[in-house]
């Protein structure tokens, strides 16, 4: 007999959900964990990430209570006190998911876990065996392999950071460095965004990303479009990025956000017999089953679709199929996104590119216009609001939103896309006004694209 049913190698979201539903419907469960539980989002991630989002909307916030006739000054901006507040609630958060755990029944262990063979892992130097191996290690972020690297800050870093940099450089486009560049120009810092696309966020909708540049402008950000950089140099305190148009920044930091990549170094995979890919991913079918048949793979370790909520629904899923008496997979088709930039962006979907190649035809439903509370503040900021329908069968396949709000207002659209409404439902229904959301009822023009 071995020693558990169930191992999970991993204290992340996903890791916890399926050890904590395993371990309820009675299997034994055993799970490691060697940084933090609770993993990238709620120590390094989505959930500090955020708080630092807000505390950056609060500048602005004040600003526009003018609009309204209030008389509120701007003292600056204190960072420690921003910290020591997220780091209260991620200690916080880092209890409850040991708890959730203990209460469930399940074994834990504060170690790194690696494979002595198939069913055999080194746990902390203790050797245990399970019938099933889950593997829930998520992924860590990555630099660039250039010149000076090592003057380089890195997401981690920033969430640990003693002073809030004056100068900063994000180098990248995607969720991460949208996000931390509205972070820290909101916060007062003059921030460059270095890219080499043409637009941020590659694989979004067009339209939303060029909403979104024309945003980052109006928040007084620089944008270097079409450029890499090549080297980084540090000269006391202060750090120069060189970029591939010739053009030498002079920052207090250079910032990575250039990707993640999975966490499966260290795991000695090859013990077990579980292949990994290029980047070190672990290839996984919809059951999350590896190559090896008794071992699983879920959440950003699989880089698939590397997001928190992605990952849980994984780990809850593959516990109720293992020992709930209910096989079940999760769905990839439509899965809800947000992009915590400032505005934030919200999707569900494909992209008008995606849908235009893979249906016979589509009908675009567009709408761009300044929210209501800008009337008053004369703040120069759009919503841009996006529905994508197949031309066939009239169903809402796609939507896509820029502006304040969006993460809220795509929940609740992503429920309608899921269940099949048709733009027929969208129109009928009565809106809410005076809001933003009405305005996803209320489109009734398509967009004709010339």
């Amino acid at each position: 007999m071995m020693d558990f049913d169930l191992f999970v190698i991993g204290g992340g979201s996903g890791g916890v959900r399926c050890a904590r539903i395993a371990a309820g419907h009675g299997a034994r469960v055993g799970v490691a964990e060697a940084r933090f539980w609770g993993g990238t989002c709620v120590n390094v991630g989505c959930v500090p990430k955020k708080f630092m989002v807000m505390a950056a909307e609060y500048g602005a916030t004040a600003e526009d209570a003018r609009g309204f006739g209030w008389d509120i000054l701007r003292n600056g901006h204190d960072w420690s006190a921003l910290i020591a507040a997220k780091d209260r609630e991620v200690s916080r958060l880092n209890g409850i998911y040991r708890r959730l755990l203990e209460n469930a029944g399940a074994k834990i262990f504060d170690a790194k876990a690696s494979f002595v063979d198939a069913h055999t892992l080194d746990v902390g130097g203790r050797r245990v065996t399970a019938e099933r191996i889950v593997i829930a290690t998520g992924g860590h972020p990555v630099g660039l392999g250039i010149p000076g690297a090592e003057h380089a800050a890195i997401s981690d870093d920033i969430f640990v950071a003693k002073e809030m940099p004056k100068r900063v450089a994000v180098i990248g486009s995607g969720y991460i460095a949208v996000e931390f560049a509205g972070v820290f120009a909101g916060l007062g810092a003059q921030t460059h965004l270095v890219y080499r696309q043409p637009l941020p966020l590659r694989g979004f909708d067009e339209d939303l990303r060029v909403a979104l540049a024309e945003a980052l402008v109006q928040n007084g950000i620089i944008l270097h479009p079409g450029t890499t950089p090549v080297a980084v140099t540090a000269d006391g305190a202060g750090k120069q990025a060189t970029l591939s148009n010739g053009t030498v920044l002079e920052v207090d930091m250079v910032f990575f956000a250039t990707g993640r990549a999975p966490n499966t170094e260290g795991l000695n995979l090859g013990a077990a017999g579980v292949n990994v890919g290029a980047r070190g991913e672990i290839a996984v079918g919809a059951d999350l089953v590896t190559n090896v048949p008794h071992i699983y793979a879920l959440g950003d370790v699989t880089d698939r679709m590397n997001l928190t909520p992605v990952a849980t629904a994984e780990g809850h899923a593959l516990a109720d199929t293992l020992y709930g008496n209910r096989p079940r997979e999760v769905s990839l088709e439509y899965v809800p996104t947000a992009v915590f930039s400032i505005p934030p962006i919200a999707t569900v979907g494909p992209t008008e590119q995606q849908a235009a190649q893979s249906m016979e035809g589509i009908k675009i439903f567009m709408s761009r216009f300044t929210p209501m509370r800008h009337a008053l503040t004369g703040r120069a900021r759009k919503t841009l609001m996006k529905l994508i329908v197949d031309a066939r069968t009239d169903k809402v396949v796609g939507a896509h939103m820029l502006g304040e709000d969006a993460p809220e207002i795509m929940q609740g659209l992503a429920v309608a896309i899921v269940a099949g409404a048709t733009k027929a439902d969208f129109d009928r229904t009565i809106g809410i006004h005076p809001s933003a959301a009405e305005e996803f009822v209320t489109l009734r023009t398509q967009t004709i694209r010339s």
